[in-house]
């Protein structure tokens, strides 16, 4: 993203947007995270009382148990499912490579991707 702000590795960068409609505010987060095997995007979109967070690369995408990896599979794409429940959700892009990956829909199977395998080496296989 050409206006956002790099880490001191050049590895990392990280947007803040925040728009506002009525009374609805939504707030969208970006980070970049780099693989042995190239960089994937962290999203999270963040409404008053919820939270959507995903992590995409060329092959996949990991994301929070609000998405339908099942119905992804339908469209012919690679995703998974990463830990997270209301009493210990991921919460932020920062926490996200620390979680386990709990659910895998067949594309994503094929790629190597595994229920119990750690989203930092999940990330890997879709970058």
């Amino acid at each position: 993203m050409k206006n956002c702000p790099k880490s001191a590795d050049n590895s990392v960068s990280r947007c803040d947007f925040v728009f506002i409609r009525t009374q609805i505010t939504m707030e969208v987060n970006t980070k970049t995270f780099q693989t042995p095997n190239g960089m994937v995007e962290g999203i999270k979109t963040k409404w008053a009382g919820f939270d959507i967070l995903l992590v995409t690369g060329s092959k996949g995408f990991l994301a929070c148990p609000a998405i339908d990896v099942d119905a992804c599979e339908r469209y012919g794409v690679a995703a998974a499912i990463v830990e997270s429940t209301p009493d210990n959700p991921i919460e932020t892009l920062e926490r996200f490579p620390d979680r386990k990956v709990t659910k895998v829909n067949s594309k994503a199977k094929a790629l190597g991707i595994k229920e119990g395998m750690n989203v930092s080496d999940a990330f890997a296989i879709i970058a």
